[in-house]
């Protein structure tokens, strides 16, 4: 094992699969004299060449409907695009080509493509660009959408990514790529649509993703000194997701709160409610809770933008209120 940041993960990951396989290319704006926008790329023009390592104009459209044509034609591209709020104007070739490829072409055509993309707020980069969209590509049929949280995830779920032979959008939150880890040394992949009990706990089931993982587990450690026991299941992969791992830890504890990044309505924490009504409503002791960001457009102030997001304090809140519910006592 070796410790490193989450950016150092992506970055060893992409090199070792560009060695690995000559089929493997990365397109994007700025990755290559520019290193990228986070430099998750840094040196890889220089060891690759631009062969491998294509710079782009600012045209998510055009360099995605290159990508997916590449992938067609048996080449593996992974795709930075500078923010997931720019994706948006590459919707198209995503969610009606990437996707739907396969389908149309009976299986004789695959679109082994990734996407990579950052997202999420805390930045101070506005209503624009703080934006969580993965809950938009989650909902589409042959889309892939994985969130992982810790460097170790990052680059193990990166690698199945790459390896796979349908179009996977990678989405990473802006607030990881500083985080250390550490990260199994060597071959190191995660089975796309697997969950992983980040703490095992016996009281309340805390499931989350990306970030929201993090919050999470600090929220557990602090609720542990008070005699409070939380198991913390992260999401990992958002499609497919790991229905039968949520539903397991929900009948362990008899009690969930569902904690996002993204707004509440209509997002990931809907459809964990909705799995846990269907999977394990039986063994439940309390309504699931939901704990997610306000539905407003993120401010650019730093004070307000924090505001709107979840905290550890929102989180813990919510895990009170449902033991209360139903009676628990430390």
């Amino acid at each position: 094992m070796s410790m490193m940041t989450y950016r150092q993960a992506l970055h060893d990951t992409l090199r070792a699969e560009l060695l690995r396989d000559e089929d493997v290319l990365l397109i994007g704006e700025e990755i290559g004299v520019f290193e990228g926008s986070y430099k998750i790329t840094a040196g890889l023009l220089a060891e690759f060449g631009p062969r491998r390592v294509r710079d782009t104009p600012i045209c998510e459209e055009g360099f995605v409907g290159v990508a997916i044509g590449a992938a067609m034609l048996g080449l593996r591209p992974v795709v930075e695009i500078m923010t997931i709020n720019f994706s948006l104007l590459a919707i198209d070739q995503i969610v009606n080509n990437a996707a739907k490829v396969r389908s149309l072409s009976n299986g004789q055509l695959r679109v082994p493509l990734v996407i990579r993309t950052p997202g999420g707020g805390r930045q101070q980069l506005s209503a624009t660009h703080s934006q969580n969209l993965e809950a938009w590509y989650a909902h589409v049929p042959g889309l892939k959408v994985l969130a992982p949280a810790t460097p170790a995830d990052a680059k193990g779920l990166l690698t199945a990514a790459i390896r796979d032979d349908d179009p996977v959008v990678v989405v990473e939150n802006l607030g990881l790529y500083n985080t250390k880890g550490e990260v199994p040394d060597g071959e190191h992949a995660v089975a796309i649509g697997t969950a992983a009990v980040a703490r095992p706990g016996a009281d309340v089931t805390v499931i989350a993703y990306s970030r929201s993982t993090l919050l999470a587990l600090d929220a557990a450690a602090r609720l542990q000194d008070e005699g409070i026991s939380v198991e913390v299941v992260d999401l990992r992969s958002l499609r497919p997701l790991d229905r039968e791992a949520v539903c397991a830890s929900v009948r362990k504890t008899s009690r969930a709160v569902v904690l996002e990044d993204d707004w509440l309505s209509y997002g990931i924490g809907a459809e964990i409610a909705a799995t846990i009504q269907e999977g394990a409503f039986g063994h439940l002791d309390a309504p699931v809770r939901r704990v997610a960001a306000a539905e407003v457009p993120l401010p650019y102030a730093k004070g307000l933008e924090l505001a709107a997001m979840p905290d550890g304090a929102a989180l813990a809140r919510a895990i009170l209120d449902t033991l209360d519910a139903t009676g628990f006592t430390a």
